[in-house]
């Protein structure tokens, strides 16, 4: 049996505005602590998006 390791990060906006997105790339049970996370520090627009090896999403437009 082969077990795929699905990578996810996250893009949100911070409370200024600034669209941003994640450095590092995590499973979905950290992924989802890690909006939580941002939820509590009141960043908007949380979303948690897949992930390739080497490739990370860049802040939404």
């Amino acid at each position: 049996m082969t077990i795929t390791m699905r990578n996810f990060a996250l893009t949100w906006t911070d409370l200024d505005g600034t669209l941003r997105a994640s450095a590092v790339a995590h499973d979905m049970k950290t992924a989802e602590q890690r909006r939580a996370e941002l939820e509590t520090a009141g960043a908007a627009d949380r979303e948690i998006v897949p992930a390739g090896p080497g490739r990370l999403p860049d802040p939404k437009a």
